[in-house]
């Protein structure tokens, strides 16, 4: 008979770079942890880490080499953390546990950046066998290791289990400020402050919530490169002085890790050259899918992200790089060269821009959240969200302190950009944001997302908008009909466009 006494807490799935680290947190964490991969190699280098770690402590991370010993080392009911590829691993995985021996009562946690649709279909699918839980993860390795930001959603028997366990082990931020408390010391996590987890609702939602949250952080990143193009191209400023601009914004309203890593990447030198590494590394950037869906869900949902959209599109053009070599010598850009500005100028209207940019991108996603909620039945607490954001996660930034408080001064917000701190800031700021793209546009630098939210803001603000002339091309070529402006009666009309000088007509 197994001594109880030596079980496990948690069994733990997939050991790469993700769960390796996360196993970790959660030992730092005084849980036991029974660990299994199918690469062995993988399980036994996070046996050595935690060796390493614990100091001569007793040991905390247990090897597995089947599904059925790691149920074996289990107290239970069991519980059960998946960090493995989404998709096709998440089912395999699942089978493998469920033809181990898993119970009714067991909980399979999926950490994976897994689309949130399949969550829906997998927690249908397995309900009755187990239960399916899912958490998305924000933060990256760093955030996996000492705190990271949790989107949990599902089955709310299974939060009440694993809720202690999340927000132990999740990033942490001082409730005065708001901003990060952090500490990267093994053995020494912070256990101080509030946690950036809490129960996101429904089904799927969390994975949606997170979802958005990679949209929004796709966007983010595209401004920042623009601002820093901007600098680059049309001031001729060396990565260095960028750098040193980023580094001072980000002690403003400006402050967020992605200011901040932007800086450092801008400072670091390459070994080999001797160069600035932003200069060696070539312009064709990568994406993982996650914009894409967010994009392609603001469409479904007909929630306009604008700035998403146009920040997926931003690296989808980097890749043509061959194309763009190509076209560079063939395609003429403006004569103009020199705005007559000088470099303070440029960098504090450059500032502004990106700071307006930045409120739209958010009210984007949120809004999209909202619509989303709406159309699945969620109830999603927007200031919880926004205060889980604040640390752990790749979007962390003192921003997010204020979108929370404008959730908890109107929960039902229909957008950001309307809550009176918000619409104050762009009121000050705009002139300097709109000289940005103007100017930038006049010397041929692209700035395409500055553009979009822009854009998105102009037309927000818009009491009426050109769809009027669009309703009439719908009807003329395809009797889609119309609604009067002059009439409130919930019908729509029609024109028999061939034969002029004919009356409207109802239609049902």
């Amino acid at each position: 008979m197994t001594d109880k006494t030596t079980l496990c807490d948690i069994g733990f799935i997939g050991l790469g770079v993700m769960g390796k680290n996360l196993a970790l947190n959660l030992a730092d964490n005084g849980y036991k942890i029974a660990a299994f991969d199918l690469d062995t190699e993988k399980v036994e280098a996070a046996i050595e880490q935690d060796e390493l770690e614990r100091n001569d402590g007793p040991q905390r991370i247990f090897p597995c080499t089947s599904y059925t010993e790691l149920l074996s080392k289990l107290t239970s009911p069991h519980l059960i953390i998946l960090s493995v590829p989404a998709g096709a691993p998440v089912d395999d995985v699942c089978h493998k546990l469920m033809d181990a021996g898993i119970q009714a009562d067991d909980i399979i946690v999926d950490t994976g950046n897994s689309l949130w649709t399949d969550t829906v279909e997998r927690e249908a699918r397995y309900e009755g066998r187990f239960l399916f839980f899912s958490t998305a993860v924000s933060g990256g390795e760093v955030g996996a290791r000492f705190g990271a930001s949790l989107m949990p959603s599902g089955d709310r028997y299974a939060w009440t289990r694993i809720e202690p366990i999340f927000k132990a082990i999740a990033a942490k931020v001082d409730p005065d400020t708001g901003k990060p408390i952090e500490r990267h010391e093994p053995g020494n996590p912070v256990t101080e402050g509030e946690p950036c987890a809490t129960y996101i609702g429904e089904t799927g939602s969390g994975h949606y919530v997170k979802m958005v949250h990679n949209g929004i952080e796709y966007a983010d990143m595209q401004l920042i490169c623009e601002a820093y193009n901007i600098m680059r191209t049309g001031l001729k400023m060396e990565p260095k002085e960028i750098a040193a601009i980023f580094r001072k914004w980000n002690e403003g309203e400006l402050n967020s890790y992605l200011i901040e890593i932007s800086a450092e990447v801008l400072e670091h030198i390459d070994e080999e050259t001797n160069q600035p590494l932003v200069d060696i590394i070539l312009d064709k950037a990568g994406q993982k899918g996650t914009g894409l869906w967010t994009a392609v869900s603001s469409l479904q949902v007909g929630a306009p992200s604008p700035t998403i959209t146009s920040a997926v599109y931003a690296r989808a053009l980097s890749t043509q790089k061959d194309n763009r070599v190509a076209a560079s010598k063939v395609l003429a850009g403006p004569e103009l060269k020199d705005l007559g500005l000088s470099k303070e100028e440029v960098i504090e209207q450059l500032h502004d821009a990106l700071y307006c940019s930045k409120i739209c991108a958010y009210a984007q996603g949120f809004q999209l959240m909202s619509m989303a909620a709406k159309e699945h039945g969620w109830v999603l607490d927007f200031a919880g969200i926004a205060k889980i954001w604040r640390a752990g996660c790749i979007i962390r930034a003192v921003f997010l302190q204020s979108i929370a408080d404008a959730y908890e001064r109107d929960e039902e917000l229909a957008n950001l950009l309307i809550d009176p701190f918000f619409a104050g800031q762009i009121a000050k700021y705009q002139n300097n944001w709109r000289r940005t793209i103007a100017n930038s546009s006049l010397i041929g630098i692209p700035v395409g997302a500055f553009s979009s939210a822009l854009a998105y803001y102009d037309s927000y603000r818009s009491a009426v908008l050109p769809a009027n002339l669009l309703q009439g091309q719908r009807d003329f070529f395809g009797a889609h009909t119309f609604a009067r402006a002059d009439k409130n009666d919930g019908k729509m009309y029609h024109v028999e466009w061939s034969k002029p000088g004919r009356p409207v007509v109802k239609v049902k």
